[in-house]
């Protein structure tokens, strides 16, 4: 490889790197707010500006050409399982902790595969299916902070369990968004799905967003508004747009593995208490399940 060129599998990998920990900011600085504003609310919000960063991100780019607004039901279909899955992680983390919602979320990896072959006929691999399942087991660990009576008592609680269906929409995505893409830059496709998911919640959360009193709401949520619409919004739209482009969607998904370390480094982060020793063991088998993803087949 010639220095300064970067392989397109390499920026796929990257992408879902960073995909990985700004993520991990959503479940900690949500299980914040969870309970201070409706779900519908706060993903509108959201929703609506990010469709304003990612309008000025397109712009500044390629622009927004007509044919990125053909077939407009392709939109409303991603954005719409992205509502899905984002509302229902603001639900559930109004009873979940952080990393019992991390631990639900570990559950895409296996079901991203499964949908990326029904969709397109893609096989994983004897290496990806053991990074899948080193990742798996290191996850645990790091979610259950290496303790095997916490691991032997888990129990699926009602937040865990609604946020489950959002983690199956947020499995299908990359999969669906390879399937129906028609060539758009990744700007402008994340601008039509982002658009399309503010609508679907004005349409569906109306009723919240004019019961909430936003005069009154603590900073805390304004905080985690801006975060989650930059970066947790627009940023991992991008994100996934690019890697899915690049990478099987079990690849891309696997790097959810990566996710509970990064909630448990955010949680530190907010005051919450470091880790025992141990954990790094889990942390190692995560990264130790993405070098295997590194290499090529074959």
């Amino acid at each position: 490889m010639r220095l300064g060129v970067v392989r397109p599998q390499t920026v796929g990998h990257l992408s879902m790197l960073l995909f990985s920990a700004l993520v991990a900011g959503s479940f900690s600085l949500g299980s914040l707010v969870a309970n201070e504003i409706a779900p519908t609310a706060l993903t509108a919000v959201r929703f609506g500006l990010a469709s304003l960063i990612m309008a000025a991100v397109a712009w500044g780019a390629d622009g927004l050409p007509r044919s990125t607004f053909a077939a407009p039901w392709r939109y409303l279909v991603l954005g719409g399982l992205y509502v899905v899955y984002f509302v229902t992680m603001f639900e559930g983390l109004k009873t979940a902790p952080p990393v019992s919602a991390a631990a639900v979320f570990t559950l895409t990896p296996v079901i991203a595969g499964l949908f990326g072959w029904f969709l397109l006929r893609q096989v994983m691999t004897p290496r990806m299916v053991l990074a899948l399942g080193i990742g798996a087991i290191g996850a645990l660990w790091v979610i259950f902070r290496a303790d095997w009576g916490a691991l032997r008592a888990f129990e699926i609680g009602r937040g865990e369990a609604i946020f489950f269906f959002g983690c199956i929409a947020h499995a299908i995505y990359p999969a669906l968004m390879r399937r129906l893409s028609r060539g758009e830059s990744a700007p402008a496709f994340t601008f039509g799905v982002v658009v399309a998911g503010f609508l679907i919640l004005t349409v569906v959360g109306w009723s919240e967003i004019r019961a909430t009193d936003w005069a009154k709401l603590p900073a805390i949520v304004w905080i985690t508004l801006v975060y989650v619409s930059v970066f947790a919004t627009a940023g991992t739209f991008l994100l996934v747009r690019i890697a899915a482009l690049r990478l099987p969607s079990a690849k891309v998904m696997a790097y959810t593995y990566l996710t509970p370390s990064w909630v448990i480094l955010w949680e530190i982060a907010l005051g919450k208490g470091a880790p025992t020793g141990l954990i790094l063991i889990g942390i190692a088998l995560t990264v130790v399940a993405l070098l295997l993803l590194l290499r090529d087949e074959g």
